[in-house]
């Protein structure tokens, strides 16, 4: 079982910056998980924003997000972050985190057997 608690969402305006912070609770070992980001934006379907692999160097983005998201991580902390400039109307939604165990890494909701409360960003325009 996983526990994971989302923070740092916010009203933001258009073109400003947040950064999210997950921590994560295991049996497992932290070091152990791929991390992913979602979001929910009202009415739509949870989908995958960032992932980020064992190695650090390994990160994937959706394509509307590169170039202006950083996913990483902190082994110490037991914690990801989601670094968000350049922030559009677009990005608001609830940001949920997760963390994946295996080979690969999970980027649909499927893949998850449970959920944080998530942490809402709202971007005016």
């Amino acid at each position: 079982q996983v526990q994971l608690v989302e923070s740092g969402g916010a009203l933001v305006d258009t073109g400003g910056s947040l950064r999210l912070s997950c921590v994560v609770v295991s049996t497992r070992a932290f070091s152990d998980y791929g991390l992913v980001w979602f979001r929910q934006a009202p009415g739509k379907e949870r989908e995958f924003v960032a992932g980020i692999g064992v190695m650090s160097s390994s990160t994937n983005y959706r394509r509307s997000v590169k170039g202006r998201f950083i996913i990483s991580r902190d082994n110490t902390k037991n914690t990801v972050y989601l670094q968000m400039n350049n922030l559009k109307p677009e990005d608001t939604g609830v940001y949920y985190c997760n963390a994946f165990y295996g080979v690969g890494l999970g980027t649909t909701p499927a893949d998850y057997d449970s959920w944080g409360q998530g942490t809402q960003v709202t971007v005016s325009s």
